[in-house]
């Protein structure tokens, strides 16, 4: 789903990058409830050795300016990848992701024919370590650090660390008004500014 961005005249817009990334928002697993059981729409994930029980939130960030332009959600244990399609808007140049979108370069073309996949590659093998590899990850990860700016004014400024709801409606709509609001957060300073 998209939401509202911030359309000043001289002020913020979207580029042709967009930055895609997921985070695990916890649900409670405790079936100490009225019902007797865990939401059934919330699934469980594993991330490194550490089992997660909740909800995925995925979110595509423009590149240049850091602003949310387009959220979704899925259980916990959809991978980051199935929804790809819908955090594009079809005019990118460029895709930035982590590790979990390498290999995704037909999707990426699918959803932005234009679009260049700038995820991050794998530089370690059985009996050697790419440096050229290692060096550009290095680089497309400093570009790749603004999606992390909307998860910690998410978590943080707004306390939506843990589902508040049972079932993802509920939670989707609290989370397209977070990052409407963390858009507005986050270029506070700019905004007030162009309204002086």
């Amino acid at each position: 789903m998209r939401i509202p961005i911030l359309s000043v005249g001289k002020g913020i817009r979207i580029t042709t990058g967009t930055i895609v990334d997921a985070m695990i928002i916890h649900a409670p697993s405790s079936t100490k409830n009225q019902s007797g059981e865990r939401d059934p729409e919330m699934h469980q994930t594993r991330k490194g050795n550490q089992w997660y029980f909740g909800m995925k939130a995925h979110i595509g960030v423009d590149s240049r300016e850091g602003v949310v332009h387009s959220v979704c959600n899925s259980a916990g244990s959809v991978a980051d990848v199935h929804l790809l399609h819908d955090l594009l808007h079809g005019a990118e140049r460029k895709v930035w992701g982590d590790a979990g979108y390498q290999g995704q370069s037909e999707a990426f073309r699918e959803a932005a024919p234009h679009a260049q996949d700038m995820t991050c590659r794998r530089t370690k093998f059985k009996d050697y370590v790419d440096q050229v590899a290692r060096r550009k990850n290095t680089t497309k990860s400093r570009v790749r650090a603004k999606v992390e700016h909307p998860f910690r004014i998410l978590k943080r400024i707004f306390g939506f660390d843990k589902v508040r709801y049972r079932g993802l409606t509920k939670n989707h709509n609290r989370l397209c008004a977070c990052f409407a609001l963390g858009n507005l957060y986050l270029h506070r300073k700019r905004l007030v500014q162009l309204g002086a």
